[in-house]
């Protein structure tokens, strides 16, 4: 492990498990494509609108296609340079290439299938038709012909492979026609390749709400390409090339060039995965392998279209009952009552600045508007007379920026401005040349990137003049200046006015254009430089809390935990008795529930309409909490290949915020799946009598309501009814603890706090579905002395039933439901009615018996119930 000496694990106990062994770690790019999973299943969710399933079959498209060009690309990279070393997981490259592609596979099939076999339908049923050439009538064929001759004959250009000709090039992404024609006397087929035209919509209206595939109609009409031959055969294909374009920026004259290089590269890099119709002739199908380079396992013959990202234009169709209701991100109570920049003009007593001033502010996008929030921020520093200067960190932002408008603006009024620009954003990098260029051109400071280094920090600072001196306005934010995806992704932004956050980062942006990264900081985490070192403190802080019998607890919210050294680092904690939360939505790579190791983990992920992005930290520390949020994910790349901040949130309300965030991800029994040992997930459902919890719908109505009540200053409600109870704050002062014995003289019979027997824990493993989730100890062989049979986290007898069609309510164990105060309890509280009392509390309801004897304390029964399934299945 590499960290300093005053950092080892303290417990020589834990360090005599050899977590190097490459079981307890999972691999990197299975996990990836086990989220992309769960996106899949929002499609194949038959209880989803049904636009809101044609959404998703697109989205997964280009998911996938993004991974195979970053992550199945590098893997070729990897193979083709003779790299055999194994990752933690303990797969060489070639490894981890073969068992994506084949895991990959049937999920392409699924997404064709669900699309013929339930969305087309299901479509057709509610007059929505996307209709095979074949099907349609005369009159539409006549119309489709014409238009086919006037609007897309002139566009299209065969491209012949004969002796007179090579063959041609064909672009990343890009869906062909393979045509075999005929001409008398020749001896062989010529084939041709026709590209379907990127500039036609891909959805042909033959009707109102009818549409045929252009690619249909381009098949049906070749005659008139080719008057003199005959078509023997035709075969649909769609190329992906690999976007891994790897250069040297230390040795780059000028990385502005080196950048336009790469995009060069990239359109003739090698291809790696081809997608052909099924039923294609070997012929054709040879013939590209050939050509392309490409290996028969990286062919994928699928049924039906082979490119679902433009079927999201049917998601425009006025049909709101097929519909999620929409959502329009509302404004932030604070920066309603401060007024905005045409209101403030140059009257600056009621602007963003003094609401700054007085409180932090918390934005929660897309629950709150970019427009209104941090758009409204940058207008009013521009703008205000008193502002002297202007930076900001740009990651990606939209191709009409309001954000890079404000910032000339800032320029014109004569302020400095300063801003740095990621040019090595990957498929962002044109964008942000034309942005580097514009600001430029104004006469703007602009810094292009750090060498061998990525700056994914969202950071702006506003430095203004006051009565009292210079002050300092900070944005500390997960998401990106991007009005866009800001519609659509889940992300958090400080508002802050600590002067020891914005003196870190007039730091940061000291680097972004000077010679080196200062490595002392006051507030913020930066990496690569105090990060991994901050985070990891915090970590082993909780261990040595939990170790003297204090409160340890770590709850994240984060995209990914990737980075060994971490999971290593959580192992260790679980391992002394941390209660560690993980709320990951896509990758990770550490397996929950390892006896041993790590039943005293759960792992989360929230997969909905916005995609969740946001980063939290939270660590309990004996009673004494810390809150984080930032830029930076718990991976290698973001630990130690970037630039990145995560702020501290101090003040109480603003975590009060953060808090119930972290509640309502863990409570969710809609869009919440829970991990299991073998990294496979299962979803959550409301059991019998359970009321849905949805915490993206909660947290829209919550931004509502906290417009629609007077004298409310939260971006949202934290303390409503309608949300759950506390879960992470447990009571510190000792008020209602028991005897060391364990004995108590409430209502309720004390549990011994034993595991459940070896008995038991099969019937658990077998309700909750069995198989896959577990693994025998004849499978992982002998791991050394913590054992390593695999233990499911959260048994979830109930929601695997009810998927199974069986009935929950049959459960032999259940209470007599005569009994008429126990038959309202959850389930987990009947068959586990040994392990929970009611305390002598004023604030907790329910105590739960831990399996290590202590005591865990909830506010409810649902939670209590949620602990006990958590504990004893």
């Amino acid at each position: 492990m590499d960290a300093n000496s005053d950092l080892e694990p303290d417990d020589p106990a834990e360090s005599d498990v050899d977590l190097d062994d490459s079981r307890y770690y999972l691999n990197r790019e299975l996990s990836e494509l086990e989220f992309q999973r769960r996106v899949l299943h929002e499609a194949l969710d038959d209880r989803q609108p049904l636009l809101e399933r044609v959404r998703f079959l697109s989205i997964f498209t280009k998911n996938m296609d993004e991974f195979f060009m970053k992550r199945i690309g590098g893997l070729k990279q990897q193979i083709d340079a003779g790299v055999t070393e194994s990752t933690a997981d303990g797969r060489t490259p070639e490894e981890q290439w073969r068992e994506a592609l084949e895991t990959a596979r049937p999920m392409f099939r699924a997404q064709a299938e669900c699309f013929l076999n339930e969305v087309r339908p299901a479509l057709r049923e509610e007059g929505i038709h996307v209709h095979d050439y074949d099907d349609l009538t005369t009159e539409q064929r006549s119309e489709t012909r014409r238009y086919f001759e006037e609007s897309v004959l002139p566009t299209l250009t065969p491209l012949a492979f004969d002796p007179a000709h090579p063959f041609p090039f064909i672009s990343n992404l890009s869906l062909s026609l393979a045509v075999l024609t005929e001409r008398p006397g020749e001896d062989e087929p010529t084939f041709t390749r026709v590209k379907i035209p990127q500039n036609r919509p891909r959805l042909v209206e033959v009707g109102e709400d009818e549409y045929v595939l252009l690619e249909e109609v381009i098949r049906s009409n070749l005659d008139l390409l080719f008057p003199k031959a005959e078509v023997v055969d035709t075969t649909l294909f769609r190329l992906t090339r690999n976007a891994e374009v790897r250069r040297n920026q230390e040795v780059a004259e000028d990385l502005i060039e080196m950048i336009r290089e790469v995009l060069e590269q990239r359109r003739f890099a090698t291809a790696v995965r081809l997608d052909v119709e099924e039923g294609a002739s070997d012929r054709v199908v040879d013939l590209l392998v050939e050509q392309l380079d490409i290996s028969e396992r990286e062919v994928f013959r699928l049924p039906g279209p082979l490119d679902f990202r433009e079927l999201m234009d049917l998601t425009e169709l006025d049909r709101p009952d097929l519909k999620l209701d929409p959502w329009t991100p509302q404004p932030h109570p604070r920066f309603r009552r401060s007024g905005s920049s045409a209101e403030v003009g140059t009257d600056t007593s009621n602007c963003i600045f003094s609401e700054i001033q007085r409180d932090d502010i918390l934005l929660h996008h897309p629950y709150h508007s970019f427009g209104e929030t941090v758009q409204e921020f940058l207008d009013q520093a521009a703008n205000d007379p008193n502002v002297l200067a202007i930076k900001a960190a740009i990651y990606r932002t939209a191709s009409d920026s309001k954000v890079i408008q404000s910032l000339i603006d800032a320029a014109d009024n004569g302020k400095q401005v300063a801003v740095m620009v990621e040019l090595k954003a990957r498929f962002d990098e044109q964008n942000n040349l034309e942005w580097v260029r514009r600001l430029e051109e104004e006469g703007i400071h602009v810094a292009y990137g750090t060498v061998g280094l990525k700056t994914h920090t969202k950071t702006a600072l506003v430095v203004r003049e006051e009565d009292d001196g210079v002050e300092l306005y900070s944005h500390v934010a997960t998401g990106n200046y991007h009005s866009g995806t800001a519609k659509g992704y889940v992300d958090l932004g400080l508002l802050t006015a600590d002067r020891d956050i914005g003196r870190d980062l007039v730091k940061v942006f000291n680097f972004f254009t000077g010679p080196s990264l200062d490595e002392e900081f006051r507030k913020l985490l930066i990496a690569p430089v105090t990060m991994r070192e901050r985070f990891t403190h915090f970590i082993r802080r909780e261990a040595r809390h939990a170790r003297k019998g204090e409160d340890a607890r770590i709850v994240t919210k984060v995209n990914a935990l990737e980075d060994p050294e971490f999971v290593e680092e959580l192992y260790r904690a679980s391992m002394a008795g941390v209660d560690i939360d993980l709320v990951v939505r896509g990758i990770c790579r550490l397996r929950p529930g390892l006896e041993g190791i790590s039943e005293n983990i759960t792992v989360h992920s929230i997969v909905d309409r916005f995609l969740e992005h946001s980063r939290i930290y939270y660590f309990e520390n004996a009673g004494d909490p810390e809150w984080y949020l930032g830029s930076a994910d718990w991976m290698t790349r973001n630990l130690d290949n970037r630039v990145e901040a995560v702020a501290p949130v101090e003040d109480p309300d603003l975590r009060e915020q953060l808090r119930f965030v972290l509640e309502l991800a863990m409570s969710d029994n809609q869009k919440r799946w829970t991990m299991n040992a073998d990294g496979s997930y299962d979803q959550r459902y409301p059991r019998d009598g359970e009321p849905v919890v949805n915490m993206q719908s909660i947290l829209m109505e919550q931004t509502l309501e906290s417009l629609r009540q007077t004298g409310v200053e939260s971006g949202f409600l934290p303390d409503s009814p309608a949300t759950p109870e506390e879960l992470l704050v447990e009571p510190v002062d000792g008020s209602d603890d028991d005897d060391a014995d364990g004995s108590d003289d409430s209502t309720r019979d004390s549990g011994d706090g034993s595991d459940r027997s070896d008995a038991t824990k099969a019937e658990s493993t077998a309700a909750s579905g069995g198989g896959a989730a577990v693994a025998s100890d004849a499978e992982l062989g002998d791991p050394g002395p913590a054992g390593a049979s695999l233990v499911r986290n959260r048994a979830d007898a109930d929601a695997s039933a009810v998927e199974n069609g069986a009935d929950p309510r049959s459960d032999a164990a259940a209470t007599d439901a005569d009994d008429a105060e126990d038959a309202d309890l959850p389930r987990a509280m009947r068959v586990h009615d040994d392990r929970w009392y009611v305390p002598e509390s004023d604030h907790y309801a329910y105590a739960v018996r831990t399996p290590d004897g202590g005591r865990a304390y909830r506010k409810t029964k649902t939670a209590a119930a949620s602990l006990l399934e958590r504990y004893y299945g």
